[in-house]
């Protein structure tokens, strides 16, 4: 069972036995009746895989992801009878967006199937039924904040001031204040659930970042930040609305459809902007100290953790968030949408490093980073969300500087699943098909391409979640060092 909410929904995870979901809210507090399911049960395990989902899944994908990349295991450890593995899927309040489809599964959650409602705009634009319900789940409360910002895109006004409003709405989504000039109007503006819907014990960033620092997507001035935007989804190959000349019209007039295709795209960053301090604040309140009471009741279980995309920050986290005294097996980290210098120390740009700098001495195995150079998602949109307020370029200068390199939006913002670790002493570079086959270390971190096979995927996200492969699952395993290699 796993709950979201207030509700409560069977998973179909069959391809393992046993099985636990492991369900955490917003402020990192476990499920209490998954969590002594979990603790009673795991003792007579030799080994349990830990798995935690991304910033774009409801419950019904992220169950379909851990049925298939679960898949293999069985047959994999077929030749180790002495191994009693557990599986474990962690559930916490994220989403994806329904115009993001990924390779091999269904385009919608048939949780969150409905009509599209009688007069809505076709535009891709617009804000579709099943997203407006996901986010309604994500940030419970803020119903009139969605309702207007689905309006705005609906009808994409031209006058300046509506996207003003629409932007200072999207930061109250993410706990942030509406910017100065920029306050929120309509029926959000007496809507205190909205505006602190977010705001639950902001973490630190993957950098030693200054407190109160915002990124430049939400400080820029909302037209240049959209259009910057629209400029990055055409890059990735996504549908937008041409650029016009402004010569004798406002510049709302000849680009207005642009600004709004960048508009929504502002209204997806900024959500993954929330998930990404939310995944950190789970895994350091809610898995971590988690772990700590498995390793007392269970001090000979092996525990191996798996994240994919903000899954990785998540688990990455719970290592920080462990009694310091608590160790892991391996961690595996899939397409990671956290700092390539995470794990870093001290940088000429950041003397204090990575959030997570010394915490890979909590694995006694290997800490694995797998990346793609087919992964839109961490290697064009990240380094734009990523980018604070106060650096030397726009978010515009990035997209006109990288022009068709999708490696080209500098490596200060850019994404442990796009390159892999930087800046790590003793880090060594593999190929997937290297790791396979024997020169995986036995301990610290390693970056591992996995382009070979992290490769399908359409625009915006690229390839950042096709990751159900068989190779993949023999590399944790290869992690674990439950299978030769």
């Amino acid at each position: 069972m796993a709950v979201t909410g207030t509700s409560v929904t069977s998973t179909s995870v069959t391809s393992v036995r046993p099985y636990w979901d492991l369900t955490f809210d917003a402020d990192g507090d476990p499920d209490p009746r998954q969590r002594d399911a979990l603790l009673e049960a795991v003792g007579d395990r030799t080994d349990v895989v830990v798995f935690s989902h991304g910033w774009n899944n409801d419950i019904a994908t992220a169950t379909a992801l851990y049925d298939g990349f679960f898949g293999p295991f069985p047959g994999l450890l077929a030749a180790a009878p002495d191994l009693r593995f557990g599986y474990v899927g962690v559930h916490w309040p994220s989403m994806r967006f329904s115009d993001e489809p990924i390779p091999d599964f269904p385009r919608t959650s048939p949780t969150l199937a409905a009509p599209v409602a009688d007069g809505a705009a076709a535009s891709g634009a617009a804000l579709d039924p099943l997203t407006r319900a996901a986010l309604g789940e994500v940030f419970p409360g803020s119903g009139p904040t969605l309702d207007r910002i689905a309006e705005l895109l609906a009808e994409r006004p031209e006058a300046p001031e509506r996207l003003d409003e629409f932007a200072a709405l999207v930061r109250t989504l993410t706990g942030l204040p509406p910017s100065p000039g920029a306050a929120a109007q309509g029926p959000a503006a007496s809507d205190p659930a909205a505006q602190g819907v977010a705001a639950q014990s902001l973490l630190a960033e993957d950098m030693g970042t200054a407190p109160g620092a915002e990124p430049l997507l939400f400080t820029q001035d909302p037209v240049t930040t959209c259009l910057s935007l629209a400029d990055a989804l055409a890059t990735a190959g996504a549908e937008v609305a041409p650029a016009q000349p402004v010569s004798g019209e406002a510049v709302f007039g000849g680009l207005g459809r642009r600004v709004w295709d960048g508009a929504k795209e502002l209204l997806r960053q900024a959500t993954y902007y929330a998930m990404k301090r939310r995944a950190g604040t789970v895994g350091q309140r809610g898995l971590g100290p988690l772990l700590g009471v498995l390793a007392r009741r269970a001090p000979s279980v092996r525990v191996h953790l798996i994240g994919h995309s903000f899954g990785a920050r998540l688990v990455s986290f719970a290592l920080d968030g462990m009694p310091s005294t608590v160790r892991v097996s391996s961690v595996t980290l899939l397409q990671g949408a956290l700092s390539h210098y995470a794990f870093s120390g001290p940088q000429p740009f950041d003397a204090r490093g990575g959030a997570l700098h010394g915490r890979q001495r909590r694995v006694t195995g290997p800490l694995v980073a797998c990346h793609s150079r087919h992964d839109q998602a961490l290697g064009v949109f990240y380094p734009l969300a990523s980018r604070l307020a106060g650096e030397d370029e726009s978010l515009l200068g990035d997209i006109a500087h990288a022009g068709a390199d999708l490696l080209g939006f500098g490596e200060r913002w850019g994404a442990l699943g796009h390159d892999g670790f930087q800046a790590l002493d003793g880090a060594p570079e593999l190929t997937l098909e290297r790791a396979l086959a024997g020169e995986l270390p036995r301990t610290g971190c390693v970056s591992v391409d996995a382009s070979s096979v992290v490769c399908s995927g359409g625009p915006p996200s690229g390839a950042h979640s096709d990751i159900c492969h068989e190779e993949l699952a023999r590399l944790v395993l290869r992690a674990a060092g439950r299978v030769p290699g």
